[in-house]
């Protein structure tokens, strides 16, 4: 009788867990981005992947390809609105192009740290920007951390303003970032990010910037022989999904894949602190690193103001002064 009564018990619970996950439809996801798997945002996927399996069944899934195996960001993103695919975890500035307005997150020195990031991008200013994007056809699931992005160099440290002229820089395709290098006095190269490595182990490049974490996990030591603590700008990754197949998901569907992506922010920004720091002290083992003192960061964003100046028109006034508005409050002003 106990056994009957605990099988019974054990059916009517399958039953609940089956009907449960009855409202959701099979799906394989495709999700592309450009950095390597064992970058933080793998561990982010991992999480998404973990949370989709527990609360679908199994039912939703993500198919991951890693270091850019399935094209660009921007290629990615722009199949994205054509709704010929998922997802893509991109940078915001190779966005700029689609969504202008972010082009406010690649202002140079604009975030003191990462705090600040946090507060701009949880905020209403990030609900902002997700408003842009879905009006591009994209919806933005969560912001992920890319981080403080650094200079790497075969030719001389970048210690002082001037040590920028001459180099040969590459840059992710967006004009702010062109500007600003420009502006620093290096010889400013757009390139996907797919091409850096081979750029420069042959010396077509001298340099690149990039977060501590993506230099490490990119090899990039292999190929740079100097690295500057630069943190001249701190870029955001986006967790995007098409709108037009966004729109084809139940409201159960877009749920969990909302709280997926959220849960794998935590573990992706977590780790990716924590890693920050072990990647620099990684590359000081084969890289000659030098910091940049406060006295000189300034002297450096006094060279690149005109860069404010010029792109705040173009960007659209009011998303900076969100931005802007958000720094004051989290700096307590």
């Amino acid at each position: 009788m106990f056994k009957r009564r605990t099988l019974a018990l054990a059916a009517a619970a399958l039953l609940v867990a089956t009907s449960s996950f009855a409202q959701f439809a099979d799906r394989t996801i495709k999700f592309t981005n450009g950095v390597n798997e064992d970058h933080p945002v793998g561990l982010g996927v991992k999480k998404m992947q973990e949370v989709l399996a527990a609360k679908t069944g199994g039912k939703m899934k993500i198919n991951a390809f890693w270091g850019g195996a399935a094209g660009g960001d921007l290629p990615a993103t722009q199949a994205l609105r054509a709704g010929t695919q998922e997802m893509v975890c991109t940078s915001s500035s190779p966005l700029v192009g689609i969504v202008k307005e972010l082009g406010a997150f690649d202002l140079p020195f604009l975030f003191a740290n990462e705090k600040e990031a946090d507060a701009v991008l949880d905020g209403p200013a990030g609900a902002y920007f997700n408003k842009k994007l879905e009006e591009a056809g994209l919806i933005n699931l969560a912001y992920w951390e890319n981080g403080f992005r650094n200079l790497t160099n075969s030719k001389h440290p970048v210690a002082k303003a001037e040590d920028f002229d001459g180099v040969k820089v590459r840059v992710m395709q967006n004009n702010i970032f062109l500007d600003t290098f420009k502006t620093l006095g290096t010889n400013a190269v757009p390139m996907a990010f797919g091409e850096v490595f081979t750029a420069l182990e042959t010396k077509t490049i001298d340099g690149q910037e990039n977060p501590f974490v993506t230099i490490e996990t990119s090899k990039f030591s292999e190929v740079q022989k100097y690295l500057s603590v630069t943190r001249h700008a701190y870029t955001p990754f986006l967790i995007l999904y098409s709108k037009k197949l966004w729109d084809q998901l139940n409201p159960q569907e877009q749920a969990v894949l909302r709280e997926a992506a959220m849960e794998g922010q935590k573990v992706e920004r977590a780790a990716n602190r924590a890693l920050n720091e072990k990647s620099l002290a990684n590359l000081r083992k084969t890289m000659t690193v030098n910091d940049v003192s406060p006295a000189e960061q300034k002297r450096m964003f006094d060279k690149v103001k005109p860069v404010y100046d010029k792109n705040i028109p173009l960007i659209g006034a009011e998303p900076v002064k969100l931005v802007m508005d958000a720094l004051k409050k989290a700096r307590g002003g």
